[in-house]
């Protein structure tokens, strides 16, 4: 079996690592237990990872699209206004939230939002998609006031079903490098 093509090396095998014995520019980062995870092949997220990506997105998303969904009902706006805040503040709300913990591990505000736009844009839009859907789709609901139940009960009911159908997206978008992955290069 030939092996010449499997390192990326010159040809003494040294893998552009900087002058150091095999330590060289990290990009900033310190070496350790995790070092260079980055850089391997991904054979694919554990659920728990997926799951904990989707919850901070649905966190973001409950806070914007429950704090739009007030604002709207507030103002006597009708549904279809209504629902476009609450989406719109959903975006909002989650971006900034993975915005906010990038830039506090280091990263300069136009990374930042980079990052932030790769980590959470599919994320949040099949939440988003979902979510609304139920609510739509649930008789009477678009009609019911913050007051009733069947607000609430087709909201939280909207966001578990959406928490259900985008953790296997998350999974899948981080195995590949995508999505919550591209944060996780940024939390040393």
């Amino acid at each position: 079996m030939e092996h010449t093509g499997h390192h990326s090396g010159d040809a003494h095998g040294h893998t552009g690592h900087g002058g150091l014995a095999g330590h060289g520019d990290h990009g900033g980062h310190r070496p350790g237990p995790d070092a260079g995870h980055h850089h391997a092949a991904r054979p694919g997220a554990s659920w728990a990872m997926a799951a904990k990506a989707t919850l901070h997105c649905l966190t973001g998303c409950a806070v914007g699209e429950i704090l739009g969904m007030v604002i709207g009902t507030a103002l006597a706006w009708g549904n279809v206004s209504t629902m476009v805040l609450a989406i719109g503040l959903a975006f909002v709300f989650g971006y900034s939230f993975t915005l906010f913990g990038v830039r506090r591990a280091g990263l300069e505000l136009r990374a930042a939002i980079k990052v932030a736009l790769a980590a959470d844009t599919v994320s949040i839009a099949v939440m988003e998609l979902v979510d609304n859907g139920i609510v739509a789709l649930t008789p009477g609901a678009m009609d019911a006031q913050l007051s009733d139940g069947l607000f609430w009960s087709a909201l939280l009911g909207g966001f578990a079903v959406a928490f259900l159908v985008t953790t296997p997206v998350n999974k899948w978008m981080i195995g590949r490098g995508k999505g919550h992955a591209v944060v996780h290069a940024h939390h040393h």
